[in-house]
């Protein structure tokens, strides 16, 4: 059985709810029996139970508190209830529970939390707000530092490579042109004399 990823519901007083449960089996059902109930201080009160013959049969539930109606059909193997203008007195702990016979018995159940409130608050979230911008500018600031960074550091080796080619290449003429030693002036044969 299970309720969901959030187990818990805030609604509002006069509201209508639903409580949601499905269930599951790798083997398929026969006479699954479900019901839910509510905790009413450490009292479990049945609120509906039913017993489903097969995945294809829709399941006559009985229903024993006011304001209840069973809607979970065979979609998606759901036995979900509404809850019609809820009170205050209908807020607390309902567990949604199933025993499948052709899992040799095994049971399972689910708890489901209902708050009921006057009004539904709502969130200030400026601070939160305010927070995720400066963490979002600070860490922009920070990549622009580092990509300029880079950027200067890739400008500087190159001008530094192209420095480098330009003395390596004047030194190479000078030599050549000027005639110095080990330059290629010097390696021509000097003329024999008769």
């Amino acid at each position: 059985m299970s309720v969901g990823k959030i187990p818990f519901l805030q609604a509002v007083n006069g509201s209508t709810v639903m409580l949601p449960c499905t269930y599951a089996s790798c083997i398929g059902i026969q006479d699954l029996y479900f019901n839910w109930q509510f905790n009413d201080n450490g009292t479990m009160q049945k609120v509906c139970d039913s017993l489903k013959v097969n995945e294809g049969v829709e399941p006559h539930v009985d229903i024993y508190r006011e304001r209840v109606e069973f809607i979970g059909k065979n979609i998606n193997n759901n036995v979900s209830i509404l809850l019609w203008n809820i009170t205050f007195e209908d807020g607390g702990q309902y567990t949604c529970f199933g025993r499948n016979p052709k899992e040799k018995g095994r049971n399972g159940s689910a708890i489901f939390h209902l708050i009921v409130v006057d009004e539904l608050r709502v969130v200030d979230n400026r601070l939160t707000i305010l927070i995720a911008s400066v963490v979002g500018g600070a860490i922009a600031s920070i990549m622009f530092f580092i990509w300029m960074k880079t950027f200067v550091i890739f400008v500087l080796s190159k001008l530094e490579e192209r420095k480098k080619e330009c003395l390596v290449s004047s030194s190479g003429i000078d030599n050549t042109e000027n005639g110095l030693s080990g330059s290629k002036a010097d390696s021509k044969p000097t003329p024999k004399k008769k």
